[in-house]
């Protein structure tokens, strides 16, 4: 029923013509919440001290679904150790999802992608700025809000043509010498990245 929401079928809270759905994992709390449960369970066993806080005490709550499209995109860009873009509006992204290039616009539908080796994209007018990525998720809000987090991400003006093309043409050979399943996949591993960077770079 989900994959109908991608089709056209318009989704009011968390129902379909009528029938009730759970919220989608990207759906955000209108405040920080209370696990219940577990505050239940830790005063059962210490009733005389607080309850520590659990992660979703900390979430902060995203602004509300628009009741119309927003005119732009608002986009976080995080890698594991520094942030690349932080609540910044533009137009689109694209980003290298497993299942083809994903264009993301303001108001796209709640979706989570993973993301394959590629380029991915930040338009803002005429200006486009370009990243090789490695892998990650990308999480898309309802709200025209789209948070995307990389293991690994290059500005692709920082790429040097000449050292893809080594490293492609090294990996195609250790995969022709492999001799173990193990080697084989390793350099399968590399002849795809490196074949991922190529193309980002001539295309």
């Amino acid at each position: 029923m989900r994959a109908a929401v991608g089709c056209g079928v318009r989704r009011s809270g968390n129902s379909w013509a009528g029938a009730a759905y759970p919220a989608f994992s990207t759906d955000v709390l209108a405040a920080p919440a209370v696990d219940q449960t577990f505050v239940e369970a830790w005063k059962k066993v210490a009733p005389n001290i607080e309850p520590p806080k659990t992660p979703l005490a900390f979430m902060k709550p995203r602004p509300p679904t628009p009741s119309s499209i927003p005119a732009k995109l608002t986009v976080n860009f995080v890698l594991p150790y520094q942030s690349e873009i932080s609540n910044k509006e533009v137009d689109m992204v694209i980003i290298p999802a497993t299942t083809g290039q994903m264009g993301v616009l303001p108001g796209h539908v709640a979706t989570i992608a993973e993301l394959k080796p590629g380029l991915l994209s930040v338009h803002e007018g005429n200006a486009v700025t370009k990243y090789f990525v490695s892998s990650g998720f990308a999480f898309i809000h309802a709200n025209s809000y789209t948070d995307i987090a990389a293991v690994e991400a290059v500005p692709l003006d920082q790429i040097d043509p000449s050292l893809v093309q080594k490293g492609l043409a090294d990996f195609t050979e250790k995969l022709s010498l492999a001799a173990t399943e193990i080697e084989k996949a390793e350099a399968q591993i590399g002849v795809d990245v490196h074949s991922a960077l190529n193309a980002a770079l001539t295309g």
